[in-house]
């Protein structure tokens, strides 16, 4: 399993955090999304490698900017 985790700006509530979960649990090979408004960080963990720009163009398509943290 790996693990990786994004800053996500533009989130106020938990429909928030419920469009975002729904657009990156469609990226090929994400296992799980755990996403949070209140920090602003989205955790992707994938049963593979899963593309940095597959998970933020979902992010996008949610309606938010986001990054890979460091």
């Amino acid at each position: 399993m790996n693990t990786t985790e994004f800053q996500v700006t533009g989130m106020t509530c938990g429909h928030c955090e419920m469009s975002i979960r729904e657009e990156v649990l469609e990226v090929p090979g994400v296992e799980s999304v755990d996403v949070s408004h209140q920090s602003g960080r989205l955790v992707v963990t994938g049963t593979g490698p899963v593309e940095d720009a597959a998970v933020l163009a979902a992010v996008q398509a949610a309606g938010y900017q986001g990054v890979r943290s460091a």
